[in-house]
C-alpha cells in the first residue's frame, strides 16, 4: 500500500468519525428538546399558593339547591393563600390545572363555620336611624364603632323598642358542594 492510499484511508476514517459524532450530537439535541416538550405537555401548570386564579363555579347546598353560581358570568379571581375565599374552596383549587373541572364537598368547618348563637343579639331600636324601615328577614350593613368595621346582619325580630339581629353568615352551619372550573392561572415567579 502506498503512503497516499494510507493517508486517504486515515482521512476517510477521520471524516467518518466526525460524521458519527455530528449525528450523535444532533440526536442528543433532538432527545433533549423532545424531553423538554414532553415535560410541559405531560406536566401542566397547576395552581399553587401565591398564584392568581380565575374560576367559574356552581355552589349547592346538601339538598341540591343552587345558592350561587358565576357560570356564564365574570370568573371569580383571587390569589391562592390570600384567604379571600372560604378555606375549603381555596384548598380545592390548589393542584388544579387550567380547564380542569372538580366537584368538592366542603364541610361546615371549612366553609362559613358553625352557626354561632353568640352572634344573635338584641339591641335597642334607638341604635338604628328612626327613618330606617326594619323588616324581618332583611339584611343590613351594621357598623362597629369600636374598630370601624362593618358586618352584614339579618333582622330576625323587630319590636317597638328592640331589634334582634343575626350576624352569622347566611350559609353558616351549612355543608357546601362546589363544582369548580379553573379558567386561568397567573403564576408567581
Amino acid at each position: 500500500m502506498k503512503k497516499s492510499e494510507k493517508a486517504k484511508g486515515r482521512k476517510r476514517a477521520v471524516e467518518k468519525k466526525k460524521k458519527v459524532l455530528y449525528y450523535a450530537v444532533a440526536g442528543a439535541a433532538v432527545c433533549v428538546m423532545a424531553a423538554v416538550i414532553l415535560f410541559f405537555v405531560l406536566n401542566p401548570t397547576v395552581a399553587k399558593a401565591g398564584d392568581t386564579v380565575s374560576v367559574l363555579y356552581i355552589g349547592t347546598l346538601e339538598n341540591g339547591s343552587v345558592f350561587d353560581s358565576n357560570v356564564n358570568k365574570t370568573p371569580l379571581v383571587f390569589t391562592v393563600g390570600a384567604h379571600t375565599v372560604i378555606p375549603g374552596f381555596e384548598d380545592a383549587v390548589v393542584g388544579m390545572s387550567k380547564d380542569q373541572v372538580k366537584t368538592v364537598h366542603i364541610p361546615v368547618e371549612r366553609a362559613y363555620g358553625l352557626y354561632r348563637s353568640d352572634l344573635l343579639m338584641t339591641v335597642n331600636r334607638s341604635l338604628f336611624p328612626a327613618d330606617t324601615p326594619l323588616e324581618t328577614g332583611t339584611y343590613y350593613s351594621v357598623g362597629n364603632p369600636a374598630d370601624g368595621s362593618t358586618t352584614v346582619a339579618k333582622v330576625v325580630e323587630v319590636t317597638r323598642d328592640t331589634v334582634t339581629i343575626d350576624q352569622n353568615h347566611m350559609l353558616a352551619g351549612q355543608n357546601l358542594t362546589f363544582t369548580i372550573r379553573l379558567v386561568g392561572i397567573t403564576q408567581v415567579t
